[in-house]
């Protein structure tokens, strides 16, 4: 066990409180077996009702994963503590997905890349106004992963592609609007949310509408039209040359995002997106998001952008491929290309 969660039980629910205020509760290997763990015991535990997810202190609900163990893994031995992590990462995704017991996750806070992945398998997503949410994964050469395919992909209006590219931050109001969140409450309310969830679990879509408020203006409906238009093509030039063609401000901004992104990651999300958009089971787009992260994170790309972004944080970085039109198709294709016998990522027994 690990004290940077805490564990235990209220009433008839399980509480599962990350505990890493430093880092944001970004997640390292040790938290996620310690919440596979508990969800696997409460799994055939009759006392406990539902999971309530949320975090201890701090500004995050949870900023990711452990990304300078990733890249130490990228420079030091070959990718094998990092795939390690990534498949032991996207079974407890798949965990909570697949869990018959009702999950309340609290983003109340930064929700980025690993939180995403374990507040979106969740049944009750709730958000509040410090509610951050991203998947900034192109901005340092990975790709939106921990299931960020599948949900990405079901978001109307090309939304989750606008997100995937651009690694945009959306507000609680805008989770709520976009769909990524089903409540939003105001953070005050919390305690009470989860003392009643703990109290009355079979009333938690009840409790959470009770509490809940009308939230201000989503700013990103504003632009959804714009959204729609510019994102609506599967091939990334298509996207760059679409935004280049408006004249407005709004494309001015988000091509330039974009120039500061890895072309061959905005390829991959792409990508994968259209194809996960496709799959029927979860279990099996985890499959190929493992396949995906397993090549990418060996690529140069990836190294070089926690560099700039994170280590140096220069914002620098020299992307290899360096331009959307040198990233090839076959360079795709070996990145998706399925992984030898033995090696595919599986969901837990």
């Amino acid at each position: 066990m690990t004290d940077q969660v805490h564990i235990h039980t209220h009433g008839r629910a399980g509480h599962i409180s990350l505990n890493r205020p430093k880092a944001l509760h970004a997640l390292t290997l040790d938290m996620c077996h310690a919440m596979s763990a508990a969800l696997a015991e409460w799994a055939g535990d009759d006392a406990v009702e539902a999971v309530i997810l949320d975090h201890a202190e701090g500004r995050g609900f949870c900023a990711g994963g452990d990304i300078n163990l990733l890249r130490h893994s990228a420079l030091n031995d070959g990718g094998v503590s990092g795939r390690k992590f990534f498949h032991d990462e996207y079974q407890l995704n798949h965990q909570m997905f697949a869990y018959a017991k009702p999950i309340v996750a609290f983003m109340d806070g930064v929700t980025m890349g690993g939180g995403v992945g374990i507040s979106q398998p969740a049944k009750y997503r709730v958000a509040t106004e410090n509610t951050r949410f991203a998947m900034p994964e192109t901005g340092i050469g990975l790709f939106p992963d921990v299931g960020g395919g599948w949900y990405l992909s079901r978001l109307g209006g090309r939304i989750g592609q606008f997100l995937a590219l651009t690694g945009a931050r959306l507000d609680g109001t805008e989770c709520l609007w976009a769909g990524l969140a089903t409540h939003y409450l105001p953070s005050e309310k919390l305690a009470e949310a989860k003392a009643r969830i703990a109290e009355h679990p079979a009333r938690i879509g009840g409790i959470l509408s009770e509490l809940s408020v009308t939230p201000p203006e989503a700013r990103i409906a504003a632009n959804a039209d714009k959204i729609a238009k510019h994102f609506a093509s599967d091939r990334y030039e298509d996207v760059l040359a679409s935004l280049e063609a408006d004249d407005g401000e709004w494309a001015a901004k988000e091509r330039d995002t974009l120039g500061t992104k890895s072309p061959q990651t905005c390829k991959v999300a792409l990508r994968e997106l259209a194809e996960a958009k496709g799959l029927t089971d979860f279990a099996e787009n985890m499959k190929h998001e493992y396949r995906i992260a397993s090549r990418v994170l060996l690529r140069p790309d990836f190294a070089e952008g926690v560099r700039a972004v994170i280590v140096d944080k220069t914002g620098d970085p020299k992307w290899d491929p360096a331009t959307p039109e040198d990233v090839s198709e076959e360079l795709l294709d070996a990145i998706f290309a399925p992984l030898p016998e033995g090696e595919e990522w599986r969901p837990l027994a």
